[in-house]
This record gives structure tokens, sequence and C-alpha cells, in this order.
């Protein structure tokens, strides 16, 4: 794994952070190779109940490496560029569909400017906290491309149909208060206090009932395609195996017995 991704796993949070201040955090081939990877890693493991996302410097993301486009422009023609992008999309992609997929919620902690497939990754998670010195765009339309990253499934199902619009085909720049009011992010806090909100929310996360957080999330991400029999089908579903659970009859006992739960996560 190169240096372009940082990642560590401890109490319970596996941690990403995009490693390109230079850039402003840009998103690049490798960090997409480096991304899928960590994400195959920790899915399947027991001791990882959240994933933490972040940027280092002062930005999360500044989207695409609009930089090496530039030299694609002279070196590749219409075809070869088209061809190229298809496939390495479609490799990013992978990492959007088990994010989605998997059971551990993601965090993401937002500092300044998060724009184009950087918004794509924080609509994709499954909370966000944001400094007050954070800005948003979906930027794609200013250099000629529509958008990518999952965010034409997530942009219209969190702010609506004719606020997607506006972002996506205006492409304006929006500070964290209107991104907390379309309900991009969970909430803003002042800079010095962005790290610290971020890892208490992933800490909190990580000391839950670990199946009833990942049964709750697969039920909110299928709710946006079912209809109301096979919600309620999966509803029933997901209850009986979180009934099954170690943490579900150390629930029900701590709250009888009117002391602190001590979540185990199996």
């Amino acid at each position: 794994m190169s240096d372009e991704l940082l990642t560590e796993v401890r109490d319970g949070i596996a941690r990403m952070t995009f490693n390109r201040p230079h850039e402003r955090n840009a998103l690049g081939p490798t960090t997409i190779e480096d991304m899928n990877a960590f994400v195959r890693e920790v899915e399947h493991r027991d001791d990882v109940r959240v994933i933490l996302l972040s940027g280092t410097g002062e930005h999360f993301m500044a989207g695409g490496n609009v930089k090496s486009f530039a030299q694609m422009v002279k070196e590749m023609d219409a075809a070869e560029r088209r061809r190229m992008f298809e496939e390495r999309i479609h490799k990013m992609h992978i990492m959007f569909y088990t994010m989605a997929r998997m059971r551990q919620p993601i965090v993401a902690a937002v500092r300044g400017g998060c724009a184009g497939v950087g918004l794509s990754f924080v609509l994709a998670c499954d909370m966000a906290v944001a400094s007050d010195t954070a800005f948003f765009t979906m930027g794609y339309i200013h250099i000629g491309t529509s958008p990518d990253g999952s965010s034409t499934y997530y942009l219209p199902r969190t702010v609506g149909r004719k606020k997607a619009m506006e972002l996506a085909l205006l492409g304006d720049r929006f500070p964290a208060a209107d991104a907390e009011r379309y309900g991009i992010i969970n909430k803003v806090v002042p800079d010095a206090e962005l790290d610290a909100q971020a890892e208490e929310i992933a800490q909190r996360l990580a000391r839950g009932p670990a199946v009833a957080i990942g049964n709750t999330k697969r039920l909110l991400n299928a709710s946006l395609q079912n209809g109301i029999e096979a919600q309620l089908q999966m509803e029933g579903e997901m209850f009986g195996i979180c009934a099954g659970s170690e943490d579900w009859a150390e629930g029900v006992s701590a709250f009888a017995e009117k002391r602190k739960t001590r979540f185990k996560g199996r």
C-alpha cells in the first residue's frame, strides 16, 4: 500500500486518511487501489466496528486529479480517454458498492475543500461531521463531465430532485452550514473540535451492538428501493437475527437490571 492513503485499525475503528495534502488530497488511481484493498480487508474483520474517513492537511478532498486529466488531453485521443476513464471509474465504484454493503458504519470528518468525488465520498458515508471551515461543490460540470462515485444515487435521495439538479448542474460552492441544512452532513463544529467530535462518534459506534448497527444500516439502505411489504419482511428477519445475538441478551438484561450495557459486538 502506498503512502497516498494512511490506514490504521485501533480500538475497533479502521481509519482511512487521504494523504496527498500537496494536491489537496486529489484522488488518483493509486489511492483508489489502496482504498479498495483496505475496505476488502476490514469488511469481514470482527475487530473492526466502524470506519473513520478523513484527509490530511487543510482539505478533505479536491476531487479528481484534474492536472493529470489535462495531460491526458495532450497524450490520448478521445476513444482512448473514454476507454481509460470507464475502466478507472468502474474500478473505483467497486469500493463505493463495498461501502454500502459492509455492515460497519462509515463516518466522514470533513475540513476545508470537499469537491467532486470528495463530495461523493461524503454522500456515500453513513454519517459525516464537518468543520466550520468546510466548503462543498459537486464541481464536475466545471470540467465538462457528469458526476461519478455514486453521487447521482445518493444526492437526490438526500437533498431532493430539484436541489440535486441545482447542485449538480450549476456546480456552485456552498458552506458547511448549507450542507448540514441539506442533510449532506450531520453537524458542523468549530475546526479545532472536528477531530475530537468525529472520534467521539466513531468510538460510540465502536462500543455499540455491532449486529444491531450492521442490520440497521442494511435496513435503511434497503428502504431506498424496497416496497413496504419487502421492507417489513426484512425488518422481521433483521430483528430475529438481533434477538439471537449476545448483545441483544446483554441489552435487555442491562435494561431490566438498570445498569449500563457492556456490548461485545456479537
